[in-house]
C-alpha cells in the first residue's frame, strides 16, 4: 500500500508539474504575441501619425515651385580634378599653366576638372578691365576661353573653367564658363554676389567698383551630372545653394579666393555647411597663396561628400587634387536624413523666382 500511495503521489507531481510548465510556456507565448501584436500597432500608428504631421507640413510646398526630383546621373563615380594655380602678371603665363594643370588632372583620370576664381589675372579691380575678354566673340578675343574649349574636346573631360574678368555690352562680369566632351560652351555664370566687404584693420575690397553683378543662377547638365555653379562669394548665400538643389543638382562647383582674414574662418565652414544644407557634394578651387601679391588667397581647395565630410584638400600650395566622386550614396544620404521630406512648407518656402516666372 505504501509503496502504490507513493507512485500515485509521485505521478500527481509530475503531471503539476508537466500542467505548470504547459501554462508558463502557454502564457510566455501569450504575453509574446500581445507585446508583437502591441510593437506592431505602435509602429503602426507611428507611421500613420508620419505621415499626418509630414502632411500638415506640406513639405512639397516649402518650395515654390515645387522642388525638381532629382534625375538619374549619367554616371555613378567619376574623379574629379580641382587645379589650385599660381597666378601672376603674365596672362600668357596663367593660359600656358592652366592648360597643363588641366592636361595632367585628365591623365590621372580626372573627368571633370574645376579651377580657380581669376586665373588668368591678378585679383584686383585695377587688373579686371585689363585682362578681361569678349567671351561672347570668343578666338583672339577670348584666348583664355579658346583654350578650355579646345582641351575638353581633345582630352574629352567637362571642364568648369573658374572664372575671369567678362567684358560684355560695356560692362565687366566675374564670369565662370562650362565646356562639355564636344568643347562647346554649356554655360556661362556671372557671379551673382559681389565681394563689397570691409573689416578695418584686416580687408577691404569692392568688387562694385568695377564689375557688375550676374542676374541668374546657373545650373547646367553635364555629361557627368546635373551641376550648380557659384562663385566664392556666391558660397555665402544658402538661397542660391538650396535653389540649385531645388533644381536637382548632384554637385555644386564654386571657384573662389577667400582671403587671409575670412578664409580661415569661413572657407571650410561654408562649403561643409552647403553641403549638409542640401545633401549634395560641393567642390571649390582657389588660387594658390602668394604673399607678394595685393590680395592674398587663403588657398585650400576641397571636395566636400553630402554629409558634409571632407574627402579631400590641399593646403595653400599649387596642388592637383584628384578625388571620387560617388553619387549612389546621395539617395542613401537622404534616406538616412530624410529632411527634403520633412520641410515645414507649413511655415515657411523658398521661391525659385527666375522658375517662377517663366511658368
Amino acid at each position: 500500500m505504501k509503496a502504490s500511495a507513493l507512485s500515485s503521489l509521485l505521478s500527481l507531481k509530475c503531471l503539476y508539474v508537466h500542467q505548470h510548465h504547459t501554462h508558463t510556456r502557454t502564457s510566455k507565448t501569450f504575453f509574446s504575441n500581445s507585446l508583437l501584436f502591441s510593437t506592431i500597432k505602435f509602429r503602426n500608428r507611428n507611421s500613420q501619425i508620419r505621415s499626418i504631421m509630414a502632411a500638415s507640413f506640406n513639405s512639397e510646398q516649402a518650395r515654390a515651385p515645387p522642388a525638381i526630383p532629382m534625375p538619374t546621373p549619367p554616371v555613378t563615380k567619376f574623379k574629379i580634378g580641382l587645379c589650385q594655380l599660381s597666378v601672376t602678371p603674365d596672362k600668357d603665363r596663367n593660359i600656358a599653366h592652366a592648360r597643363a594643370a588641366i592636361q595632367d588632372a585628365a591623365a590621372k583620370g580626372a573627368r571633370l576638372v574645376l579651377l580657380p576664381e581669376i586665373w588668368n589675372s591678378p585679383y584686383s579691380n585695377d587688373s579686371f578691365p585689363v585682362y578681361a575678354e569678349d567671351i561672347d566673340a570668343g578666338g583672339d578675343a577670348s584666348p583664355s576661353i579658346a583654350m578650355l574649349s579646345e582641351l575638353s574636346r581633345l582630352l574629352n573631360i567637362t571642364i568648369v573653367g573658374g572664372s575671369i574678368p567678362e567684358r560684355s555690352g560695356g560692362r565687366l562680369y566675374n564670369t565662370c564658363c562650362v565646356f562639355g566632351t564636344d568643347g562647346k560652351l554649356k554655360a556661362k555664370h556671372r557671379k551673382i554676389h559681389l565681394f563689397d566687404i570691409d573689416i578695418p584693420g584686416k580687408i577691404t575690397f569692392i568688387e562694385s567698383k568695377t564689375l557688375t553683378a550676374g542676374e541668374t543662377p546657373t545650373i547646367v547638365d553635364t555629361e557627368v551630372g546635373r551641376i550648380g555653379i557659384g562663385i566664392c562669394y556666391d558660397i555665402r548665400f544658402p538661397e542660391l545653394a538650396m535653389i540649385y538643389a531645388a533644381r536637382g543638382a548632384h554637385l555644386l562647383c564654386y571657384p573662389g579666393a577667400f582671403n587671409m582674414t575670412t578664409g580661415p574662418l569661413h572657407w571650410e565652414l561654408l562649403q561643409r555647411a552647403r553641403a549638409t544644407d542640401n545633401q549634395l557634394y560641393v567642390a571649390t578651387c582657389s588660387p594658390a597663396r602668394d604673399t607678394g601679391s595685393s590680395y592674398v588667397a587663403w588657398g585650400h581647395s576641397t571636395l566636400v561628400g553630402p554629409f558634409g565630410e571632407v574627402l579631400a584638400t590641399t593646403e595653400h600650395e599649387e596642388a592637383i587634387i584628384i578625388a571620387e566622386i560617388d553619387y549612389s550614396i546621395l539617395e542613401e544620404r537622404r534616406t538616412n536624413l530624410p529632411v527634403t521630406k520633412q520641410r515645414r512648407g507649413d511655415l515657411y518656402q523658398l521661391v525659385d523666382s527666375q522658375r517662377l516666372n517663366s511658368h
